[in-house]
């Protein structure tokens, strides 16, 4: 079968959240890097799941879910409902001072204690953001650009202007896709950047 792009269905967290960590070390599997396999998929996907479901979408193959993009159409607002419903639950699930300090899992358990906002300049101009990740057997068959396009239908209609993502300089081979999917650079840090486009 082609490639199917679906709406997450309850039950597929797990599905994701493994999905999440075994692309999760810019695009490669991240899977031994963290004692915790739980941690990323909490930052970058639950709250995705809890807040926003209708924008929640999955790519599956004949072997199962591979792939999903989430998104939401205002950041600010979505930061802040994160900070009233998602993460007051998870900081009490991971306590600071468990994992030594600055190892991987302890700088994504600061993460959830003390979450990264948004710059200004970038939601002003881009305010809906998103994350998509695909497993090896989905890249290079078009279920990434089905996947963007159906968020970006679905954030138009939440009437959303504009949209952005974070990337790892280190995962080239996205930063390439994003490129041909209209994004370009709106902002640089030290390892990563934003990437923007109008809707």
């Amino acid at each position: 079968m082609g490639p199917r792009i679906r709406a997450f269905r309850p039950g597929e967290e797990r599905a994701l959240y493994e999905i999440c960590l075994r692309t999760g070390a810019s695009g490669e599997d991240a899977s031994t890097m963290y004692r915790d396999p739980n941690l990323l998929g909490e930052i970058y996907v639950g709250p995705y799941l809890h807040l926003a479901p209708a924008l929640a979408l999955v790519g599956e193959d004949e072997a199962g879910v591979a792939g999903y993009v989430l998104g939401v159409p205002d950041t600010r607002a979505f930061e802040q409902a994160c900070e009233r419903e998602w993460w007051p639950a998870i900081r009490s699930r991971y306590p600071l001072g468990v994992h030594p300090p600055n190892s991987p899992d302890d700088r994504l358990i600061r993460m959830i204690h003390d979450p990264p906002e948004a710059s200004a300049d970038v939601v002003e101009r881009y305010p809906a953001h998103l994350h998509i990740d695909l497993l090896p057997r989905l890249q290079g068959r078009g279920y990434g650009r089905l996947l963007l396009e159906a968020l970006f239908d679905g954030l138009r209609g939440f009437g959303a202007p504009a949209v952005h993502l974070g990337v790892g300089l280190a995962n080239q081979r996205a930063i390439g896709f994003y490129e041909r999917m209209g994004f370009t650079v709106v902002h640089r840090y030290a390892d990563s950047q934003v990437m923007a486009r109008p809707l």
